[in-house]
């Protein structure tokens, strides 16, 4: 199977303290800290696509562009979906969404770059 649009994955999180704005210092409310819901959602987009990557390569950040439209308290259960919509190259766009007991949380796009591990590791060197 190779990287083409449709790909999809979805991943699942029960909301604990250690999720909370809280937690990550990222507000002052103990509810669903937006960057634990980035995660979430990037995570779902590897998983989507890292076991079709050659030995070697992977995929890293480039871009977020999301939405979070709604608190989330601790002991939810939410998802969060990501489908592979275009593929250019190295760059993979997803769209990506997460959804649970309040309705929608969030909607947005990822874009991720296929890169080879070692040369990128390189870099930082």
């Amino acid at each position: 199977m190779a990287l083409e649009p449709g790909l999809h994955k979805t991943v699942k999180l029960h909301v604990g303290e250690d999720d909370t704005a809280t937690h990550f210092r990222s507000g002052s409310v103990a509810v669903l800290a937006t960057p634990r819901l980035v995660a979430l959602c990037e995570e779902a987009a590897c998983k989507a696509v890292d076991p079709l990557l050659p030995p070697g390569r992977t995929s890293v950040g480039l871009r977020i562009q999301m939405d979070h439209v709604a608190p989330v308290k601790i002991g939810s259960d939410i998802i969060a979906e990501a489908t592979l919509e275009k593929v250019e190259g190295r760059r993979l766009t997803f769209s990506v969404k997460a959804y649970g007991e309040p309705g929608t949380i969030c909607a947005g796009i990822i874009t991720r770059v296929v890169v080879d591990a070692d040369s990128f590791l390189a870099k930082i060197h």
